[in-house]
């Protein structure tokens, strides 16, 4: 199980929301009606008279649906168009590039946080109650194990190379990935896989069979890999069957 680095949601660079929203005006409120009753002007809503005008809105509509399908449920759009505009504008912007970028980041991992929060729950949940049963034994880091086979070998290091079968399955019991079906054990690097199992694997002699669950955190943290949501608790069965010394070459 290799590792794979989440995807930082840095994309708002001052260059894509110039692209995403070429042309865009901001919407205006309308001010409360004075006591002496004034007639009430309706503003038409802008057409569409040049193809630069279909192009901008359509960056507006890609730039919104975007962002909305990632989560962004409320925005300044005033701000937004005035970015836009100062660029276009070449104006002094209310902060540099880099600032945006850490800005941005800061939300979307707020973001990422809400969004996966039941899954943590869930996980932490899990955990309490599994570690109270008398074949669980659990790691200082938070990491569960319960030995099903236990094996005579040699324990491998942190510097070898593991060859592993393996299962493992989400806490709703859905499958993610089966070595055993695809008919071949797989080699990897103990430095290059999951904390979870570059912690477990140290534990297991050859010829060890042992089942790990592995908290979010020891796992693939906030952010979702391949079939494997953000925050899961995961569970693995893996039978260690041989090492080899140092790194894979």
């Amino acid at each position: 199980m290799k590792r794979k680095i989440p995807v930082l949601f840095a994309a708002l660079l001052t260059t894509g929301i110039v692209m995403a929203q070429q042309g865009q005006k901001p919407k205006t409120t309308a001010k409360p009606a004075l006591k002496t009753a004034a007639k009430t002007v309706k503003t038409a809503a802008p057409s569409l008279k040049t193809f630069k005008d279909s192009v901008s809105y359509a960056f507006g509509i890609s730039f919104a649906n975007y962002y909305k399908s990632q989560g962004v449920k409320d925005i300044n759009t005033a701000f937004l168009s005035k970015a836009v505009n100062d660029v276009f504008s070449d104006k002094i912007l209310l902060f540099d590039d880099e600032t945006a970028n850490r800005i941005m980041n800061k939300y979307m991992f707020q973001l990422q946080a809400e969004k996966v929060k039941p899954a943590i729950d869930s996980g932490k949940s899990f955990l309490e109650k599994n570690k109270l049963r008398p074949e669980v034994k659990t790691t200082a880091s938070g990491l569960q194990y319960e030995v099903i086979t236990e094996g005579t070998g040699e324990k491998p290091t942190i510097n070898d190379t593991v060859v592993c079968n393996y299962w493992g399955k989400l806490l709703d019991g859905t499958e993610f990935d089966n070595s055993y079906n695809r008919g071949q054990p797989i080699s990897f690097p103990l430095r290059n896989v999951i904390r979870g199992w570059t912690e477990g694997l140290q534990l297991m002699p050859v010829g060890s069979k042992y089942k790990f669950y592995i908290p979010y955190n020891l796992a693939y943290g906030e952010f979702e890999n391949g079939p494997i949501p953000g925050g899961s608790t995961l569970i693995f069965e893996v039978e260690l069957l041989s090492i080899k010394k140092g790194p894979a070459q």
